[in-house]
């Protein structure tokens, strides 16, 4: 191997031990992504650090909190596959929505909460988690809650929007899909093209209902039925009391369609259709001040100078599909409030 030179222009010439080092690493990092390492950073210095506070419209003593939730509502992180370096700090979403209601509740100058809703829904825990909390944050402070959808408040982006006291959809926004759905994959016809079979060894018949590796029985399908019919009538049951709809109003409400923000209005789903311009005045109303300040809570060197910016930067359009289909799929059959054609 040639030799080099130092910065002094000094002659360096590669021992046995230093040649070794980089197949060591290498090794190394193979080993770690074989563990089920989801982030490999070398820079293991704190990277998330508290929330601050930032207005970013409005004057005055009062504070309308503006919380977003975006993206995919999951009771997990979005990894990436690997990082050299430092990765983005990216908290959790239920971890970052009871952070910001306890900061918010603990200000006595807090007089209202926007929720910013851009979602297409999730996993069944993550939204009624999110639903729950607001319902907490509500009751325990009693102040008001204004929902406000983007794009897209579907399935379980509507079910969280159900915790606010008045709904406000953007004239473009698409909503509804209310209704559950169980997503899980079927790879028995591939292995057997490619030659490989599974074996499983199980205590009772239905141990491994729902595996990848074999079609499932007309009895397994009717117990996931029975259990989607019953996370969809607890669905239901919400849309019926939040919305102040009969029973069997709602139920033909929640056949699975998308609707618009004017169909959802007059279907009363919705409380108005407007802008976030709309849903700050109607905050300030239902809080009984005339100049408030709209605050964000964000991280340090995060930018979020108007009231349109996401809580976190978001991921591109390639990452944002694979953490979604791992969060959905990866670990068996997953039930989901989620819009997803």
């Amino acid at each position: 191997m040639p030799d080099r030179t130092d910065r002094r222009n000094r002659p360096v010439r590669y021992t046995s031990a230093m040649s070794g080092v980089l197949p060591r690493l290498a090794t190394l990092v193979a080993v770690l992504c074989l563990a089920g390492c989801s982030v490999i950073s070398l820079d293991l210095t704190p990277r998330i650090r508290p929330l601050e506070e930032e207005t970013v419209e409005g004057r005055g003593d009062a504070k309308i909190v503006l919380m977003d939730i975006s993206g995919l509502l999951s009771d997990e992180g979005s990894g990436q596959l690997l990082t050299i370096g430092t990765p983005p700090a990216r908290v959790p979403l239920l971890v970052r929505v009871r952070e910001e209601l306890t900061k918010a509740g603990e200000d006595d100058r807090v007089r209202a909460l926007i929720v910013r809703v851009n979602s297409p829904g999730g996993t069944v825990t993550a939204s009624d988690i999110v639903y729950r909390e607001l319902m907490q944050f509500r009751d325990r402070t009693r102040r008001p809650i204004v929902a406000v959808m983007m794009d897209l408040a579907a399935s379980g982006g509507y079910y969280i929007a159900l915790a606010a006291d008045t709904i406000v959809a953007h004239p473009t926004t698409v909503t509804g899909s209310i209704g559950t759905v169980m997503v899980s994959f079927d790879a028995q016809g591939l292995m057997q093209k490619i030659g490989l079979s599974a074996r499983t060894i199980k205590s009772a018949e239905h141990k491994d209902m729902g595996s990848p590796f074999r079609q499932l029985t007309d009895e397994e399908r009717a117990i996931f039925q029975g259990v989607i019919d019953d996370l969809n009538r607890q669905f239901v049951t919400k849309v019926a009391a939040r919305r102040r709809l009969p029973e069997d109003r709602a139920r033909a409400l929640a056949d699975g369609r998308i609707y618009t923000a004017e169909q959802a209005r007059a279907q009363g789903l919705i409380d108005r259709v407007g802008y976030m311009s709309d849903a700050v005045a109607l905050a300030r109303r239902a809080a009984g001040v005339e100049e408030a300040r709209v605050v964000v809570y964000k991280r340090p060197r995060e930018y979020r100078a108007t009231y349109y910016a996401r809580a976190e930067a978001p991921a591109g359009a390639l990452e944002t599909s694979l953490s979604g289909l791992a969060a959905l799929g990866a670990t068996g059959p997953r039930f989901l409030y989620l819009w997803w054609p």
